[in-house]
């Protein structure tokens, strides 16, 4: 069954964005629906303090002994999400093989380059060529390491862009993900050109950089990622002070969700970098010496910016502020264009609480962690808008592809904030209109559809809710 939504209905929802909005301080408002082709939406909408409710949204959801232990379940039960250092010392010939396989196969459909060449066996060779399989050993060693800066995990060990044959070049279908400072890695393998690894992060298997890896001991990595005293950045970047001379500390980029290790200012007696550090959080950054070795270096990030001492209180209130955050950021499919997309702004949100999720959708979507409630082919329109007429704050809908955060209701209607690069809906004249977002955006979630005759909603295939059951 199929939601079709009238011209009168559609009408209806627009006038949400004509409402002047109630019960919001501080928030230069207009009773006017902005100038632009996103259907449903006034400027109160892009206000994060407009979604927020007093007190109800203040209460702790789940506290960090119940967060650590829905993570140890995820950890345990889910394919998709793994311990880098539970990784085997040592790997067989054939299980590295399969590994370089599962990430490095060539894909079915068709891949051009920007200038619309056809990728040809003859290139594909040269890709599998790099990925170094005639060099695996019988029994390989595996090491480990430390992400020392923000880097892409790719298809193959290359930096060459591909598109498919739609030949939209946001989308590089070599681009799988990214990777941030402090995070640990399993290494598996070495490409020919010596200058990629295949590791094995928390949530993916990719080649990353070598430049990005600095290659440790598990118990100095293991001491890291335990630190009790810890800071984690909840703006959507912020960055290390400058340091002259320096450029493994200065100015490092550094994404919501990045975790590293506190040091006391007090300790420390005296300057740092040539700065009292009295007016900044010190911390221990990871960083790769001349040999590719890993070392740590203390480094200066301002108290003004967007930093908390642990993590945050797992609340509505702090999933509304996070997500607004991200508010505007462009459209980066597997974390390309520094930035992110659907499910890379959804788990960075949910990182600031100390929450690890499948890094991709369809992952994330069919894995039944949380609170699930799932539809088939056999479930109806009716059952579909019953549960989301149930929904609280941060609940997480997923079509194939896609997922969307939920906000909150205006005017009785379903708002979400998403990161999308598509639009597309029925204007007041019943005319089916497409468009483009290719940015996080607060949208009403009723009126979207994925094509002409296919609603969001009739593609729902679970709403998850984060909790602990």
């Amino acid at each position: 069954m199929k939601i079709s939504f009238s011209a009168s209905v559609f009408a209806a929802l627009t006038i949400i964005g004509i409402t002047a909005c109630s019960g919001v301080n501080d928030v230069n408002q207009t009773s006017k629906p902005l100038a632009s082709d996103v259907i449903g939406i006034h400027q109160g909408h892009l206000h994060s303090s407009y979604w927020k409710k007093p007190q109800a949204q203040q209460s702790i959801i789940m506290a960090q002994a119940a967060i650590k232990q829905f993570n140890q379940k995820l950890f345990d039960n889910n394919p998709y999400v793994v311990d880098p250092l539970s990784m085997d010392n040592v790997l067989t010939k054939q299980h590295v093989i399969a590994l370089i396989n599962k990430i490095s196969s060539v894909p079915t459909s068709k891949r051009f380059y920007a200038d619309g060449t056809l990728l040809e066996k003859s290139h594909f060779d040269r890709y599998l060529s790099n990925v170094n399989l005639k060099n695996v050993k019988e029994t390989q060693t595996t090491k480990w390491g430390l992400a020392v800066k923000r880097s892409s995990l790719r298809t193959f060990p290359t930096h060459d862009r591909v598109f498919n044959s739609a030949m939209d070049t946001d989308l590089d279908r070599f681009q799988e993900t990214g990777i941030f400072p402090g995070e640990a890695v399993a290494i598996i393998h070495e490409s020919a050109d010596q200058q990629w690894l295949l590791v094995r992060s928390y949530n993916y298997l990719a080649w990353v950089p070598k430049e990005a890896i600095a290659i440790g001991s598990k118990n100095e990595i293991t001491r890291f990622m335990q630190a009790e005293d810890f800071i984690v950045v909840t703006g959507d970047k912020v960055f290390t002070n400058f340091v002259p001379n320096n450029n493994r500390i200065s100015q490092v980029q550094l994404d919501m969700g990045v975790k590293l290790p506190l040091v006391n200012a007090d300790d420390l007696g005296g300057e740092l970098h040539g700065q009292n550090p009295f007016a900044s959080h010190v911390v221990r950054m990871p960083v790769r010496n001349e040999k590719g070795t890993l070392a740590f270096s203390l480094a200066l990030i301002a108290k003004s910016q967007d930093i908390s001492i642990g993590y945050l209180p797992f609340t509505k209130e702090n999933i509304i502020n996070q997500a607004f955050k991200f508010l505007g950021e462009r459209y980066g499919w597997g974390h390309d264009y520094n930035a992110r997309d659907c499910t890379g702004f959804v788990g960075e949100v949910y990182k600031t609480f100390g929450i690890v999720m499948p890094r991709n959708s369809t992952w994330q979507g069919k894995s039944q962690y949380g609170i699930n409630v799932n539809f088939n082919k056999a479930s109806t329109i009716e059952e579909k808008l019953s549960a989301i007429n149930s929904l609280e704050v941060g609940d997480l809908l997923y079509i194939p592809g896609h997922v969307v955060m939920f906000l909150g209701y205006d005017q009785g209607k379903p708002y979400v904030i998403h990161d999308v690069k598509g639009m597309s809906y029925f204007d007041q004249n019943n005319q089916y209109y497409r468009g483009t977002l290719n940015g996080v955006s607060v949208t009403p979630l009723l009126p979207l559809q994925l094509s002409k005759n296919t609603s969001y909603i009739d593609r729902i295939y679970n709403i998850k809710r984060i909790r602990s059951h």
